[in-house]
């Protein structure tokens, strides 16, 4: 069992196991379940993420309030047109995860990862490297274990909520896991994911959380396309050699300070931000009319 990123590491190494073989042995050891149980569930958790990226890209989704949907459709189509400035597997990790959050966006079945309105920068960036690595199913089994292992360190010692840690703790910690697992699944060191993951959290630090009419939807979307850019980008890093100065653990420490220190304006409340904008201001009263809306947090 352990608590902390530095624990998890340090029993991968020395017991010359994968992070994500860590993680199957630990639900193992927690819940009792055999290992088939284990890896069943977390197989039909990847086959929700892989419908949601599907229905966001080739079904016409639309929100209710219309503040979301077509985005990620819109990107695939420029990137096909082969005149983009970024690569196509960034883009393609990028379109992924504005597919799964337009999804959650209209009421679609997602996996929460850690989150709702962060759910789309995990499998954004695990279908964005598939052609490139081209994993097998397993791997892609694995990698949902080693983003889960950092998420579980994450949730134990700082916040996954954006009412508790602002968006920071939300999109930022799936934009952490996301790294760690994508270096993994390259064929990176367990060292080489702690190092991706702080490299990619450390880069999220003061992200708040102000969800315009208090819908999961703007500017939630972007941020988890640009989490997920982040997340490959900062996996690269890792996987070139480069390391965090700051260790994993301390990162998320950190990040749970600064979210500590936020002011209630910027932690979910739709009351500052961008949902304080007179754009933003608008489009709740266009949305809910006069009457504010139940309670402006979005679920979790």
């Amino acid at each position: 069992m352990f608590q902390t990123v530095d624990e998890l590491i340090k029993m991968a190494s020395e017991q010359r196991l994968s992070i994500s073989e860590v993680m199957i042995r630990t639900e193992m050891e927690t819940t009792g379940k055999s290992r088939e149980a284990i890896l069943s569930k977390m197989a039909d958790q990847l086959l929700v993420m892989e419908q949601a990226v599907h229905r966001g890209i080739h079904e016409d989704i639309k929100s209710r309030s219309g503040l979301s949907g077509g985005d990620a459709r819109l990107l695939k189509r420029y990137i096909e047109g082969g005149q983009m400035l970024s690569g196509s597997v960034l883009l393609g990790a990028v379109s992924n995860a504005m597919a799964t959050n337009e999804v959650n966006a209209a009421m679609g079945t997602i996996c929460a990862t850690p989150t709702a309105g962060s759910a789309g920068v995990v499998p954004g960036v695990l279908f964005g490297l598939k052609n490139k690595l081209n994993p097998t199913h397993e791997a892609m089994v694995n990698f949902l274990f080693t983003a889960g292992a950092f998420g579980f360190v994450i949730a134990n010692n700082a916040s996954i909520s954006g009412a508790a840690g602002g968006c920071q703790a939300e999109i930022g910690s799936a934009t952490g896991m996301a790294a760690a697992a994508a270096v993994e699944m390259a064929g990176g060191t367990p060292e080489q994911s702690a190092h991706a993951m702080a490299i990619a959290l450390g880069n999220m630090l003061g992200l708040i959380c102000d969800p315009v009419a208090g819908l999961v939807e703007a500017p939630c979307v972007k941020r988890n396309a640009i989490g997920a850019s982040n997340a490959i980008v900062a996996a690269d890093m890792a996987l070139a050699g480069i390391k965090s100065i700051i260790p994993c653990d301390e990162v998320i420490d950190a990040m749970y300070r600064v979210g500590r220190m936020m002011p209630t304006a910027l932690r979910e409340t739709a009351l500052g931000g961008l949902a304080d904008t007179k754009t933003g201001r608008e489009l709740k009263k266009r949305i809910f009319g006069s009457a504010p809306s139940s309670s402006g947090v979005k679920e979790q």
